[in-house]
């Protein structure tokens, strides 16, 4: 009985890390297991660590200012990239969000993936933290881990550049990819879009996702918020609700949350947890500063002609029991037109904050239309 009861306890835990795998207890025919890192770049047999006598010669590689190295890569083959582990010597704000990571499949030109360095990895607002979800971890908030399945099925590029303006003394990192794998047609390929706002606009939903045409299935995504304390003091900024467009939807979603808390799993406000498939690695509440993720593994979000997906900027505030009392600027109700509310505010009001998010989702092709990666200087302001 305990051992079908840990079954039970783990059962979530081990599906997400053994669905995307062969079985344990089985050897599929034809693949190869490689690792590109510092000790052998290209992955290459029989040839890894050989640096300083095979005694630990290169573990790390530095990467200027203005540099863009590669971490691994695949031409003529097919395969899988199946964990990637990276940890670097500087960890500020303005290397997390100024090393910019690109992945390409089946020789595109242009990356299925293209985002800051900490933010792809599952952490918003320029920070580090310590959690572990399904797709990303961060074990003790030095390192940055992903195990979201990649296929490619004539080659593959992953790359790293330093826009941070400043030199990086060590990059260490593992990618770790079968070779040989058979790909069906069904199979789709990883995205991963990272756009930021600061401020929002009001009354326009910020775009977790803008709209991808295509076949295909939104994973989830990891945002950050910098609330606006100038304008609402540290009143509450979560009452917005996600939005999700399918396959046709213009004004009217078919998909709706009911709060932000409310969409990545808990209620009554927003604390720092970490779970699976949603939790908040940073939540800070005398900065107003707060990182959270979401990722739809057990409740699929397909999509067969096209997707995107929303979030709106809505707070809310006591006039009672509020921190904002006294404001010296308009504040509008939340609502249809831009409706001002009496001082001290009471009730839903709409906002402008500092949104930011790496959407993550596959796709039916190796390339996206979404919008290039912003200039570093914009990704990194006010951090």
């Amino acid at each position: 009985m305990k051992c079908l009861l840990v079954m039970l306890v783990l059962a979530p835990a081990l599906l997400a890390q053994v669905a995307t795998v062969a079985p344990l207890y089985t050897i599929p025919d034809g693949v190869e297991t490689r690792w590109a890192s510092p000790e052998n770049p290209a992955g290459e047999k029989g040839v890894a660590a050989q640096e300083n006598g095979g005694r630990k010669g290169r573990p790390s590689v530095p990467v200027a200012a203005g540099q863009s190295i590669t971490l691994a890569e695949v031409r003529g083959r097919s395969g899988t990239v199946r964990r990637i582990w990276i940890t670097i010597s500087d960890r500020s704000p303005q290397m997390l969000r100024g090393l910019r990571i690109d992945m390409f499949w089946d020789g595109a030109s242009k990356a299925a993936v293209s985002a800051p360095l900490g933010d792809f990895f599952g952490i918003g607002v320029g920070a580090t933290a310590t959690f572990e979800s399904a797709l990303f971890a961060s074990p003790e908030g030095r390192s940055f881990l992903c195990f979201a399945p990649m296929p490619f099925r004539t080659g593959m590029r992953i790359t790293v550049t330093n826009e941070s303006g400043k030199d990086l003394a060590a990059l260490y990192y593992d990618v770790d990819y079968t070779l040989g794998d058979r790909h069906g047609p069904e199979v789709l390929y990883f995205h991963a879009h990272y756009r930021r706002e600061n401020p929002t606009r009001l009354q326009q939903d910020y775009e977790i996702l803008p709209r991808v045409e295509g076949r295909g299935r939104f994973l989830g995504a990891n945002l950050g918020v910098i609330a606006n304390q100038k304008l609402y003091a540290k009143s509450w900024w979560g009452e917005g609700e996600v939005k999700m467009f399918i396959d046709g939807d213009f004004t009217f979603p078919t998909l709706s949350g009911t709060g932000t808390e409310d969409y990545i799993g808990t209620g009554w406000g927003q604390g720092k947890y970490a779970g699976l498939y949603q939790g908040c690695p940073v939540a800070d509440q005398d900065g107003m500063r707060y990182a959270f993720y979401r990722y739809h593994i057990p409740d699929p979000v397909y999509f067969h002609r096209s997707f995107r997906a929303t979030i709106q900027q809505i707070g809310w505030n006591d006039a009672k029991t509020g921190t904002m009392k006294k404001i010296n600027q308009p504040i509008y109700m939340a609502g249809p037109g831009l409706v001002e509310m009496a001082q001290p505010p009471q009730g839903l009001f709409e906002r402008r904050d500092d949104w930011s998010s790496c959407a993550y989702f596959y796709l039916d092709k190796p390339e996206n239309a979404l919008p290039l990666l912003d200039p570093a200087e914009k990704r990194i302001e006010g951090l």
